[in-house]
């Protein structure tokens, strides 16, 4: 068989090989559900052990969005960073979306193996990044830079942030600063074939680096060094690798699904 992925699309006869039909079809509904739990916990896994390299990079960014809410506002600090968060993680799922788009053209050709084995390779890879094992994937950074340095003039558009809506907006074009953590999540989510998946993986990823990012900007440092304590970014990597080992197409995947 072709692997968890194929079996959401076991209905359509057209879209699946004869010979798995009656079984796919069978275990769809339960193993669709599975799947994508499965996929969303990978998802929030990696952004919140990931919030190491979201503080380095972003980090300072939260500071200086706390210093620039007025000084009549700072009672609704709480509130401004989280529309500012939800601002940043709109602009994840908006790219997850819109990547996605180009993983459901390729899921739905005879690409879609060589998809799903890419898929799985780089979960392999977040997981070593996370474990603190290889940094390369942050080597894609440059991709953005070019985006960015066309949307940073805005971000003075909604300073000071004295608004829920400006904290938003701020936040939504924040999304957009290049990061290899983000852009790695981003291929991997398209990598599912379908757009709505691969936007709700990012939001979800997306949640899961709020919390240390939030506590940066509430000064709470004791949640900031939890999560970048070697021990913990490693259980969390060795989980991520095993999900993408389990991504994999191979005759492991039968065993595992009792086959």
């Amino acid at each position: 068989g072709t692997g968890a992925l194929t079996l959401k699309m076991a209905p359509t006869a057209s879209m699946s090989a004869p010979a798995e039909c009656p079984r796919s079809a069978s275990r769809s509904g339960s193993s669709v559900v599975t799947d994508l739990l499965l996929l969303l916990a990978s998802a929030l896994v990696f952004g919140l052990l990931g919030g190491g390299h979201c503080l380095g990079m972003c980090g300072g960014l939260m500071g200086a969005l706390s210093l620039a809410i007025p000084a009549e506002q700072r009672s609704r600090r709480l509130q401004l960073l989280l529309a500012y968060n939800f601002g940043r993680i709109s602009s994840y799922a908006l790219a997850g979306l819109l990547l996605g788009l180009a993983g459901w053209a390729v899921g739905n050709s005879p690409l879609a193996m060589g998809l799903r084995i890419a898929a799985g390779l780089l979960l392999i890879a977040m997981g070593l990044y996370l474990a603190g094992w290889w940094s390369g994937l942050t080597r894609i950074e440059a991709v953005g830079r070019h985006l960015w340095r066309h949307l940073q003039p805005f971000t003075r558009h909604f300073m000071p942030v004295s608004s829920i809506r400006r904290a938003f907006c701020l936040g939504a074009i924040w999304g957009w600063l290049p990061c290899g953590l983000v852009y790695s999540s981003l291929l991997w989510a398209a990598s599912q074939g379908s757009a709505l998946e691969s936007g709700l993986l990012m939001f979800t990823f997306g949640l899961g680096t709020m919390p240390v990012l939030l506590a940066s900007g509430l000064a709470a440092e004791r949640l900031s060094r939890l999560l970048r304590q070697r021990g913990v970014r490693i259980t969390g990597g060795l989980l991520v690798i095993l999900f993408g080992i389990w991504t994999l197409p191979g005759p492991h995947q039968h065993w595992l699904m009792g086959h």
